[in-house]
C-alpha cells in the first residue's frame, strides 16, 4: 500500500482522546486514526469479505458472468 503524507487540522479534545485510544490498544496516533477513517468509508468490511475470499480470479469470474447472465435473462423474461 502506497502511503501519502497528510496534514489536517483536528479538534485537540479528539486528538487526545485518539492518542489514549493508541496507549490502551498499543497502536500509534496514525494508526487509530486510519482504523476509524477505514471503518468510516467502508475499507474495513471490504477488507474482511477479501480475507475470507479463498476463490482463484477464474472461479470469481465464472460465478460473476454466471450471476449477470440470471440477471439478463430475468430481464428479457419481464
Amino acid at each position: 500500500m502506497t502511503r501519502r503524507t497528510t496534514t489536517v487540522s483536528l479538534d485537540e479534545k479528539l486528538m487526545t482522546e485518539v492518542h489514549a485510544a493508541a496507549q490502551r490498544s498499543r497502536l500509534s496516533d496514525e494508526e487509530v486514526i486510519e482504523q476509524a477513517l477505514r471503518r468510516f468509508v467502508g475499507l474495513e468490511v471490504l477488507d474482511e469479505l477479501w480475507s475470507r475470499n479463498h476463490l482463484s480470479e477464474a472461479e470469481a469470474m465464472e460465478i460473476a458472468a454466471s450471476e449477470l447472465q440470471a440477471l439478463r435473462s430475468e430481464h428479457k423474461a419481464s
